[in-house]
């Protein structure tokens, strides 16, 4: 139980277990409260897998790394194909920098004490590896859980260079001492443990660095391994395939059915490899690698890895360190509070970097255009008089060019949406889908809004005997830690997806739930990788034509309804602000950052965009970026007589 909710009341329940529930937390639902008691406690091992803290040979920090593999002055175009500058900016660069991942970690840590240490492992490698998280290593004692769990415990500061902090994210050095199996032969524990090599490569005093490259000439001046591993989809999927953590006891928590049924298989949280891996993209003859598409191979005639001189040009031949997905939002506010703090007092003065988050925003910008497809056609139509409606009809089709779900990844706040327009002559809008208002980020929800999301619950939370997605109020939320069921997954499957496996014969951990995409063939049991929707609309008595038609698909990192729980949730559980939370913990208090707020607070003002407020930037509210975009008129297709109104 978190240090701030000491005073409590004890009583039995009626399931015979005596326990004692915290009075700091009476604001929060009485479930919550029996949760948490029932809940894996203190000595927990949420993270029982793959290497442990207390490395023989420690992460080297990754800023170490770009004095060879950063950019260089005399080739301007270096920063976009050098490694080190490309990761810089990315998201596994900056993992225990993002806001939204601290605020998420605080509702995490009260609904199931100590879990923390499981996220960590995926967002501070030198933090975890280095025993500043749970597990101390190197035969100490284990660290305090509660302080631990909550990450104040590390080293450094969010504005601090990485040489002198934990709050990088996944290392140079942690990616390339990955292995394919275990030093006994143990195969890949995926759920973000991994296997690091901890061994004297070849009497050089550290270990091997691992890559796709195997030099005859031209060595690197560090020890080497050429590692097919390193351009293997399988390295990847050890962090993108998450599952609810693993314990002594078994997995936390097993998915449930529609009706209630506990299918016994641990609840799958994330499934980005897998559907790659049930789609065509994996096929051994003419697929693709998650590498081909997040780290694709730079064409820049002045290519290379290394700025010193004597080693070769890999242009066609080196794949950029870019790791870029759909967020171009958070980038932009790592790059906003962390990069240059100079003006702050007592502060690191910054991690620098403005190129490489410019860079990365522009990157997830350009992932995002190529994948997907959007095309529509005038079904029927009727054109109003001037005092009759008309109507029309459309066929709008979105077809998934990605190698995994559309979209994929994390499911809490993250979400696409088709908006569909028809405008008059004159440019007036007459009919909407999906309207979204980027003052209020409100997102228009009407009988035929078609929003592509996963959305996982709590089953029989109220009371309801199905999955639940709200509260006892109607509330959203998004308990990443205790979701046992799957409410809706309408995400458009890749090309060639095929649900069930020989593991998975029904699909479970992949398949649609609320939502149908029929075979490309009777019984082939593969799925369509397009959606495509049917809309109706009036269009007002005295419109002119002819009418414009407009479908957009768009992107969101983070809804509102998501950042406002998360906010919610910091109040409702009495989560102290930051700096009291981690009272004590390295270079603490911390003077950029949350400070004195809670963290789920200080991501909401992020993104609340105040930038009225003296001294706060505003960065708007996760706006939605363009994916694809199809447009024509009334014209286009015109059947007079084809609406059956």
């Amino acid at each position: 139980m978190p240090k701030w909710a000491l005073r409590a009341t004890c009583d039995w329940i009626v399931i015979g277990v005596f326990v004692c529930v915290s009075v700091g937390a009476a604001a929060a639902e009485p479930w919550l409260n029996i949760a948490q008691q029932l809940a894996p406690l203190g000595g927990t091992d949420f993270t029982p897998h793959g290497t442990q803290p207390g490395l023989t040979y420690s992460l080297y920090r990754s800023d170490d790394c770009s004095g060879c593999h950063g950019p260089s002055s005399s080739v301007p175009t270096s920063t976009a194909f050098r490694p080190h500058p490309g990761w810089a900016g990315s998201m596994m660069a900056n993992g225990a920098r993002d806001p939204l991942f601290w605020a998420a970690l605080d509702v995490a840590n009260n609904d199931v004490p100590g879990v923390g240490d499981y996220c960590l492992r995926c967002h501070t490698s030198e933090g975890w590896y280095g025993g500043h998280v749970v597990k101390a290593g190197y035969g100490q004692p284990d660290n305090d859980v509660t302080l631990g769990a909550a990450g104040c415990l590390l080293e450094g500061s969010y504005d601090a260079p990485d040489a002198f902090s934990d709050f990088s994210g996944l290392g140079c050095h942690f990616c390339h001492r990955n292995l394919a199996q275990g030093p006994g032969g143990e195969p890949l524990p995926r759920n973000g443990a991994v296997w690091l090599d901890d061994s004297d490569c070849n009497g050089a005093g550290e270990p091997c660095r691992h890559g796709p490259y195997n030099y005859s000439t031209n060595e690197p001046p560090h020890p080497w391994q050429a590692s097919a591993f390193m351009s293997d989809s399988a390295m990847c999927g050890q962090c993108h395939d998450v599952t609810t953590p693993d314990t002594a006891n078994g997995p936390l928590k097993t998915l449930r059915l529609a009706d209630g049924t506990d299918t016994g298989v641990p609840f799958p949280i994330e499934r980005t490899y897998s559907e790659w891996q049930r789609s065509s993209y994996s096929a051994a003859v003419g697929g693709r690698s998650c590498q081909s598409c997040h780290m694709p191979t730079s064409e820049d005639p002045s290519a290379s890895a290394c700025l010193l001189n004597g080693y070769p040009n890999r242009t066609g031949n080196l794949a950029m360190h870019s790791f870029v997905g759909g967020n171009s939002w958070i980038p932009g506010v790592i790059k906003g509070e962390f990069s240059d703090t100079s003006a702050i007092p007592g502060s690191w003065q910054g991690i620098g970097r403005q190129a490489s988050f410019d860079q990365t925003i522009e990157w997830a910008r350009q992932m995002l255009l190529s994948a997907a497809s959007v095309d529509a056609a005038v079904t029927a139509f009727r054109a109003p008089s001037a005092t009759n409606a008309g109507r029309i009809a459309l066929a709008v089709k979105v077809t998934n060019l990605s190698g995994h779900k559309l979209p994929s990844g994390y499911s809490e706040g993250r979400r696409m949406w088709l908006n569909v327009q028809v405008h008059d002559a004159g440019g007036n809008l007459v009919a909407e889908s999906a309207p979204y208002d980027t003052a209020s980020a409100l997102l228009g929800n009407d009988a035929q809004a078609r929003v592509y999301e996963v959305q996982q619950g709590i089953w029989n939370h109220n009371g309801s005997g199905q999955c639940d997605i709200v509260d006892g109020v109607g509330k959203k939320m998004f308990h990443f830690a205790l979701g046992d069921c799957i409410a809706k997954d309408n995400r458009i499957p890749p090309l060639g997806f095929m649900p069930a496996t020989l593991d998975d014969p029904q699909g479970y951990e992949v398949r649609p739930i609320a939502a149908t995409y029929p075979e490309t063939a009777p019984g082939s049991g593969i799925l369509v990788n397009f959606d495509q929707g049917h809309y109706r609309f009036t269009l007002p008595a005295g419109a002119q034509g002819p009418f414009s038609v407009n479908a957009r698909l768009y992107y969101q990192t983070a809804s509102r309804e998501y950042v406002e729980f998360l906010r919610d949730q910091a109040q409702a559980n009495g989560t102290p602000g930051e700096n009291t939370l981690c009272a004590g913990g390295p270079g603490r208090p911390f003077v950029v950052g949350p400070k004195e707020r809670t963290r789920g607070q200080y991501l909401y003002e992020l993104w609340n965009n105040a930038e009225n407020d003296p001294g706060q930037r505003g960065y708007g509210k996760s706006p939605p970026e363009i994916v694809a975009l199809a447009s024509g008129d009334s014209g286009d297709r015109l059947f007079v007589d084809g609406f059956d109104p």
